[in-house]
């Protein structure tokens, strides 16, 4: 978590309890949504978890304490991470901030600045399937590091 995650009862959490009701039909999208709060975008364990059902990624985060400095674009690389890794779009809504669309290549199509209020418009595409990422998570990376480990002991104990 990032140090300005301060409280469970941020705003941002009333979206997660309202998402579930259908919204107008001017609104309402084609695509299935899988939604995070915050920072939750920086663990891909906590995104895939939501896969393959989901076809859109949309965080909703809350910035403001992190002032004019180097996190909101941090959080951002961290959504073009997850959907680079998901094979999906991801939408992002902050409130002071690097409000953006992000495809699946992690590329950002489009996005508002700074401490910029404003709307942003753009066309999103729902995907299907799955990543080798979505399907095995971190798996693959952590069963390397138990070899790596395994193989650095037996050499330690090998060695006079």
């Amino acid at each position: 978590m990032g140090l300005g995650h301060r409280s469970p009862a941020h705003p941002a959490l009333r979206f997660r309890a309202r998402r579930d009701r259908p919204a107008p039909a001017r609104h309402r999208w084609p695509a299935r949504r899988g939604a995070d709060i915050c920072y939750e975008d920086a663990f891909g364990e906590e995104i895939i978890r939501q896969l393959p059902q989901a076809s859109v990624l949309v965080n909703v985060s809350n910035l403001a304490w992190f002032g004019d400095s180097l996190a909101p674009w941090q959080h951002t690389q961290m959504s073009q991470a997850r959907a680079l890794e998901t094979g999906r779009m991801m939408l992002r809504a902050t409130n002071t901030g690097l409000t953006a669309i992000i495809d699946v290549n992690g590329q950002v199509l489009a996005s508002l600045p700074l401490f910029t209020a404003g709307s942003l418009s753009g066309e999103i595409q729902g995907y299907a399937g799955s990543t080798p990422y979505v399907r095995w998570g971190n798996t693959p990376v952590l069963a390397l590091w138990g070899l790596l480990g395994v193989i650095l002991l037996a050499a330690a104990f090998r060695r006079p």
